[in-house]
């Protein structure tokens, strides 16, 4: 008797422990950062840095460019000695290397920056999604942003978003 009353609590057991309600939870990350300040702070720096370099960058075309037509109209002509000419025309591959070296560069340079300028946002926002989360006793959130779920039962799943957005002091 006393087997058979543990062995129906083993099979009951699993069932209460199913038959809880489990919460879970959904937000629109891309939603929350786009409205939040140090965002638009961030891309504002963004562009103001990508501005800066597309400028340098292109005032080094156009110097080479130059330079090569004046390479091209003084070999047309014939008016340049050999020595010269093959002077120039290092000059020329050195600066067309040094260009595609600033190229590299100024995109290593934005990549860093836009993380640099993201981290911390990112940061922010977990933060805040952690505190809902543990607030509203959900056992995940799923950023439907940064990792599509293919289905979401808005009767069974939590839109989280304008709670994280409060949480963040974002109307």
């Amino acid at each position: 008797m006393l087997k058979k009353i543990a062995l129906v609590l083993l099979l009951a057991l699993p069932m209460g422990v199913f038959a809880q309600n489990l919460k879970f939870g959904h937000i629109n990350a891309q939603e929350i950062v786009s409205a939040m300040p140090e965002f638009a702070k961030a891309q504002s720096d963004i562009e103001a840095l990508d501005k800066q370099l597309t400028s340098e960058l292109q005032r080094t075309q156009e110097e080479f460019n130059k330079k090569y037509q004046e390479f091209q109209q003084a070999i047309a002509k014939d008016s340049l000695p050999a020595n010269i000419a093959e002077r120039r025309q290092k000059e020329l591959q050195d600066m067309m290397q040094r260009q595609e070296q600033f190229q590299q560069e100024a995109q290593q340079q934005m990549q860093k920056a836009q993380a640099d300028a993201m981290a911390p946002i990112y940061k922010k926002l977990d933060d805040a999604i952690k505190a809902v989360g543990a607030a509203e006793g959900v056992i995940y959130i799923f950023d439907l942003a940064r990792t599509p779920v293919a289905y979401v039962n808005e009767s069974q799943s939590i839109n989280l978003t304008p709670k994280v957005k409060t949480q963040l002091g974002i109307k």
